[in-house]
């Protein structure tokens, strides 16, 4: 269960992690159209969809790998209290309750308005009304069913890791590579509390196979 918990784990870490280029895409539109506006005069036609399109699409295809390193916010000051089985239990029953008939349903709807956007201009894909480029938007709008059902995936491995902490007590691991400061820190803390273990106080490092202090 663990290694098919963590092979979906990995896929949604992939496909985050191909689409955060997305933000370097952005970042040269955005940094170009400034130059040339300021500088030259001459701002362009396309750099204001690139910005949206990019960053749309970043958003969407990051959920299921910030999902799977539990990196949604979440009000979470009474939740983080209780025992892990609770935590488990609790989460387990919002899952099928709120978050697999919310995406299932944006799964339909969105496969739907993805469809009706390739059906304009003779099937050749929707272009933006907005846009003075005419920029196509169709394929784009396709990345919503698809965010979806990578959002679905995710989350069948959170009901796993549900079903393992009610079974043994405990939350089990997840794979790591990016933390934010603030989860560091409380990280290094715990490293630096002594621990007791009959008689002198062995710090973090010690008891991991140092000297005692």
């Amino acid at each position: 269960m663990r290694d098919f918990l963590f092979s979906i784990d990995k896929f949604s870490a992939w496909t985050g992690k191909a689409f955060a280029w997305c933000v370097l895409v952005m970042t040269l539109g955005v940094s170009y159209e400034i130059i040339v506006r300021k500088l030259f005069r001459a701002p362009t036609a396309w750099a204001f969809d690139l910005s949206y399109i990019m960053y749309g699409a970043l958003f969407l295809m990051a959920g299921a790998y910030t999902l799977s390193r539990n990196g949604h916010v979440r009000g979470d000051v009474i939740f983080r209290l209780l025992k892990p089985r609770v935590q488990a239990i609790i989460e387990i029953t919002l899952y099928f309750v709120l978050f697999f008939p919310g995406i299932i349903a944006m799964i339909i709807v969105g496969a739907q308005y993805a469809a009706q956007s390739w059906g304009f201009n003779m099937g050749s894909g929707e272009v933006s009304i907005n846009s003075p480029a005419g920029v196509p938007i169709a394929q784009f709008k396709s990345i919503i069913p698809i965010a979806a059902v990578l959002l679905f995936m995710q989350g069948i491995a959170e009901v796993l890791r549900c079903i393992i902490c009610i079974k043994d007590g405990a939350w089990p691991d997840r794979l790591h590579d990016v933390e934010e400061m603030e989860t560091m820190l409380l990280h290094q803390h715990e490293d630096e509390v002594p621990v007791i273990i009959g008689g002198p106080e062995i710090t973090g490092d010690a008891a991991s196979g140092g000297k005692p202090q």
